[in-house]
């Protein structure tokens, strides 16, 4: 390695001096300035005196120095007894005859020498070094050293994976006792998921609940533009598995070289992601049972991967590893908050009931936020203010210091644009909770904040998802209502975004538009669905009539909406037992739902 670097320095001042000597040479001989002159007036300075020096040539032109120092070119005049003309006014003559002068040998002489050392360099070896390289890069780093110190206890949530992956402890343990039965287990198991989840670590747990050691990859360590290395690395890392006994193997981000693979005439068959996938299917299909050698692969995208990967004998069980339910990102906080001085006034329960959607990762990230607050501000405990604070942190991004440059009219716009938010989730959505609304900036651009968290539920009704279309439409329809429709502004367009992917969803895959049937247009049409006029008419159709009802909603109930907006900009910010409060004094029922 050393001799590599040492000629790569080498190779490059090399190349540096050659660009330094071509530039300078290159600047001296042709950064003259030349005046043309005709020859009438080259004679006349003649006699007044007016030349230092001439370079005499048998080109068309002349040129010469000036006695001022200037450059000049005029007509060789090509006549006997021109130069003795020249000597007999004191001007000194050089003569060239168009040979390569000594300067351009050395030139040329210089530019060989060091092209041939580059060449040298390129080439000493190459084929020999070459083939050092890659055996050396094909030796991939793995975690497979150390017996991985984390067991299921350690993993809060994920009920059902654990359960499933329990069952795996014991065939590496004792696989001869599944022999004996007749019994295969599963060779690969494929963790998907959305990210932070927990993947990873529970495929930890796993071979650290059987005590083997963990061989850990990614995908992209076998992606390589090299042909044959990709493969290469594969059957390494399958070799090291089998030298160390009963083990688990982990490859996170599998997608990145188990993609389905291109069919029909097209030549994807030989390209390098191919065989490196081959190679695994191969390697896979070659192990034994009773070797004890667990196979776990991590995605977030198992509709991408080819077919052959999933078949019975690779990853022939499949495990789902989704977001937390309430209990589960309660029994995660419990975990994130054990080494952290949290006071015995905080509740955790009802921070679980907050998070709604957040994976494993986002509820680490949220207690760590909270711990950092807490030492910024020198507090002995962490409170449920800094957890409020972190949780605004993670969903909006931090308060904005410099509020000076907001006008009172902008506030006042953000303040009935959330409220229009807060009040359409209330009246349309009442199992939702709207536990905070505030106007106070964001530095991720947001001007305003509306919390709104929908319960725990494994499916969404279509009646749900056009009143969340309605509720992201909210803080537009009372910007029109208050400011007309000429004063409306640009703080929608997120939620312009949230409700057109809805209404697409709704249309185009779902099948719960009257119209387009019970159609999945994903299938017919590809991810190309913004480009389809009808699919386009359809969505603008629907966000459309659900707007017309948001501002009726709205426009209905105005004086809440005046009430909200009043006590928002009066103290900045209100939780949900203040909203609360607000619509019992006003005395408000829930909103027929029927217009919906």
């Amino acid at each position: 390695m050393k001799i590599n670097r040492k000629r790569k320095i080498i190779l490059i001042s090399l190349i540096v001096v050659m660009i330094v000597f071509l530039g300078v040479n290159y600047f001296l001989t042709n950064n003259k300035d030349y005046v043309d002159i005709s020859y009438t007036k080259f004679l006349d300075m003649i006699e007044n005196g007016g030349i230092e020096k001439v370079f005499l040539s048998n080109e068309e032109k002349i040129e010469g120095i000036f006695k001022d120092g200037g450059y000049f070119k005029t007509d060789n005049p090509r006549t006997e007894g021109f130069k003795e003309k020249l000597l007999m006014q004191d001007i000194v003559v050089e003569e060239s005859d168009g040979n390569t002068t000594v300067s351009d040998i050395a030139t040329s002489i210089f530019i060989s020498i060091g092209f041939g050392f580059i060449v040298f360099f390129m080439y000493k070896n190459s084929p020999r070094q070459a083939e050092k390289e890659i055996s050396k890069i094909s030796n991939i780093d793995s975690q497979g050293n150390d017996l991985s110190k984390i067991n299921f206890d350690d993993v809060a949530g994920n009920d059902e994976a654990k359960e499933s992956l329990k069952e795996l402890v014991d065939f590496i343990k004792t696989p001869e006792k599944y022999e004996e039965y007749g019994a295969r287990m599963p060779r690969g198991v494929m963790l998907y998921g959305p990210p932070g989840t927990g993947k990873t670590l529970l495929a930890k747990a796993l071979a650290g609940e059987a005590n083997v050691p963990f061989f850990a990859v990614s995908g992209s360590d076998f992606i390589q533009v090299y042909a044959g290395l990709g493969a290469s690395r594969i059957r390494n890392l399958f070799k090291k598995a089998r030298e160390a006994g009963k083990c688990v193997i982990f490859i996170d981000e599998i997608d990145a070289l188990g993609k389905k693979r291109r069919g029909g005439l097209s030549s994807g068959g030989n390209d390098e992601s191919d065989r490196t996938l081959n190679a695994l299917l191969t390697e896979m299909s070659g192990f034994k049972g009773s070797e004890g050698i667990i196979v776990v692969a991590a995605t977030n995208r198992i509709d991408t991967l080819d077919d052959a990967l999933l078949r019975p004998g690779r990853f022939d069980r499949q495990i789902e590893v989704g977001l937390p339910d309430v209990n589960a990102r309660h029994k995660i906080l419990k975990l994130h908050s054990k080494n952290k001085p949290v006071s015995s006034q905080v509740d955790l329960k009802r921070v679980a009931y907050q998070t709604v959607y957040f994976s494993g990762a986002k509820l680490e990230n949220l207690m760590n936020e909270s711990a950092m607050i807490a030492a910024k501000e020198n507090n002995k405990e962490i409170t449920m203010k800094h957890i409020d604070k972190a949780f605004y942190t993670v969903i909006a991004g931090e308060e904005k210091k410099d509020k000076s440059c907001i006008s009172s009219e902008e506030k006042r716009i953000t303040a009935f644009h959330e409220a229009g938010h807060a009040l359409v989730t209330k009246l349309v959505l009442p199992q939702n909770r709207v536990t905070k609304i505030t106007i106070i900036p964001s530095t991720k651009g947001a001007g305003g904040f509306s919390m709104n968290i929908p319960p725990d539920k494994m499916y969404r009704t279509k009646d749900e998802i056009r009143k969340n279309i309605m509720v992201s439409l909210g803080g537009r329809a009372s910007e029109e209502i208050i400011f007309g429709k000429d004063n409306i502004t640009t703080g929608a367009s997120n939620d312009l975004q949230r409700a057109t992917e809805m209404a697409l969803s709704m249309i185009s895959r779902f099948g719960m538009d009257n119209e387009t049937g019970l159609v999945n247009y994903e299938v017919l049409i590809g991810n190309n669905l913004g480009s389809n006029a009808y699919i386009i008419e359809r969505v603008k159709a629907l966000i459309e009539e659900l707007y017309i009802k948001t501002k009726t909603i709205l426009e209905d109930n105005k004086h809440l909406l005046d009430e909200i907006t009043k006590v928002l900009l009066n103290q900045e910010t209100i939780n949900e037992e203040e909203l609360d409060v607000i619509l019992i004094s006003k005395q408000t029922d829930v909103y027929d739902n029927t217009l919906v």
